[in-house]
């Protein structure tokens, strides 16, 4: 990575950052520009910058290629979700899922469901992503059916997967956040617990209360049950159809290569829909590539015919392939070279370390590193980079507080890994809008936990004085004194167990 060979000032650095901040939140809420022209833009302000304080061109670029070669296995993960819907509904896997979930599920429970059940399937395969991609997919599809507000079928989808990804052995985000701050793995989940748990139940009651308080239209329950019947009609559905399943969980719970998993699933299901549905191998294959399409039906079932099918159902049930992620690709790109430009300015890490020389508590140490992480997070949409980072800014702060490094494992969770998803131009907001076909910015506010841990975490460091610090360890400070209010407790009753 180029060194800057001259580093901007902390006065240029905050009018650059806020003007950033003020036209991604003007430009891309307010007025509805596309957020890749907003980034690219932005980008370009961002690398003159850099050029105007001894940058290049070439490092901008060089730092875009590291953050590419970074991600490319995640673009790669992308289009083989497109492939996993295409095939997934040809096959007629998706429409086993959403025709037992029609008849089986009350749509006032929906939002609550998509909650805990995402979280359990994340919790037993450590990856939000493939939670999302397979048992969110099929949620989707369900309150689509049913008519409910899919964006807020959304956001419990995208907070019960990264609940559950959070607090499982086997989440690579949550082995790295423990392993950066050389602390063991499930003593780093156990103190996880006092900021996720209660998010948890706090998000559960909101979705129970909302679900509860549907308004749900005259003659919903003849329509849902005539949607299953139409799907019933269409496919052949039996236990079969949950192999593709089996083997996603399987390999993710085995820790195998993520895109060898996606593709025996795909494949999987594409020999079901030959051999079960009675589709053609070229349906298959324009079913994962340029997306399934209820026109392919009537190749295999003659007595259909596509016209009288229900335009909701229909919109439903055509969706997926692998052409069907390239916008998401591309915005993939966009948002990398508008981070790769941040990075290089220099901008981000002068107003941090600035900003660290006030912070002369254990209580605004915790808050600090909270903002540190969730700005990093946000500039570039990398988690493992922003672990890393908070780690070399507030390691030794934490321990000159008196505070444990469990605090700072958890607070670079709470504030870098769990929003990631909130922000339009990070890959894994990119990730979750392409495959549950809602926009970033319309599920975001329904993505409760994904709030609320750092709401909770900035709750326990700000009533830590008068609580003896319930839920955050600490240990003897190595540097200056505490300037908390109020004195904390070092005794056995303010620590973590």
């Amino acid at each position: 990575m180029p060194a800057i060979q001259r580093q901007p000032g902390l006065v240029p650095s905050l009018i650059l950052l806020t003007a950033i901040a003020f036209a991604i939140v003007y430009g891309i809420v307010v007025a509805g520009l596309p957020t890749e022209l907003v980034l690219i833009t932005l980008g370009a302000a961002a690398t003159l910058f850099s050029l105007l304080h001894g940058g290049t061109w070439e490092g901008v670029m060089d730092i875009m290629g590291n953050k590419v070669r970074t991600a490319l296995s995640a673009l790669l993960v992308l289009y083989s979700i497109g492939i996993i819907i295409g095939t997934w509904m040809i096959s007629g896997t998706i429409p086993y899922f959403i025709y037992h979930g029609l008849e089986l599920i009350d749509p006032r429970y929906l939002y609550v469901m998509a909650f805990f059940g995402t979280a359990i399937v994340s919790t037993f395969t450590g990856t939000s992503w493939g939670s999302a991609g397979t048992l969110g997919v099929a949620i989707m599809g369900i309150a689509a059916a049913m008519d409910i507000n899919l964006a807020i079928t959304a956001g419990a989808v995208l907070s019960g997967a990264y609940f559950g990804d959070k607090l499982s052995p086997l989440s690579d985000t949550t082995i790295m956040a423990s392993m950066v701050v050389g602390e063991d793995l499930y003593r780093h989940i156990r103190h996880l617990m006092y900021t996720s748990l209660p998010a948890s139940v706090v998000a559960a009651v909101v979705y129970l209360i909302l679900g509860l308080n549907m308004d749900l239209a005259e003659g919903t329950p003849e329509a849902i049950a005539a949607s299953a019947e139409t799907i019933g009609g269409l496919y052949q559905l039996n236990l079969l159809l949950l192999l593709p399943v089996a083997i996603v969980l399987f390999g993710s719970v085995r820790k195998k290569p993520t895109l060898v998993v996606l593709f025996l699933a795909s494949a999987c299901a594409a020999l079901l829909a030959i051999l079960l549905q009675g589709a053609s191998p070229e349906a298959v294959a324009k079913a994962a590539v340029s997306g399934f399409n209820v026109s392919l039906l009537a190749g295999f079932n003659p007595g259909l015919d596509v016209a009288t099918l229900p335009p909701a159902l229909v919109s439903l049930l055509n969706r997926g392939g692998l052409y069907s992620m390239h916008g998401a690709v591309l915005f993939a790109l966009c948002a990398f070279f508008f981070a790769s430009a941040l990075e290089a300015a220099g901008i981000l890490k002068v107003v941090l370390d600035r900003s660290l020389a006030y912070v002369r508590s254990a209580r605004g140490t915790i808050l600090a590193s909270l903002a540190a992480s969730s700005t990093i997070i946000l500039a570039t949409g990398n988690s493992y980079v922003t672990f890393f980072l908070t780690r070399e800014l507030f390691a030794e702060q934490y321990r000159k507080r008196g505070l444990h490094q469990l605090n700072l494992s958890r607070s670079m969770e709470d504030g870098g890994m769990i929003p990631e998803p909130l922000a339009p131009w990070t890959v894994s907001a990119v990730y979750m809008a392409g495959t549950l076909g809602v926009a970033t910015l319309d599920y975001a506010p329904w993505a409760l936990f994904n709030y609320l841990g750092i709401v909770f975490s900035i709750l326990l460091a700000m009533i830590g004085p008068w609580t003896g610090w319930f839920g955050v360890k600490r240990i003897e400070p190595t540097g200056e004194e505490q300037t908390d209010s109020v004195t904390p407790s070092m005794n056995a009753s303010s620590t973590v167990k």
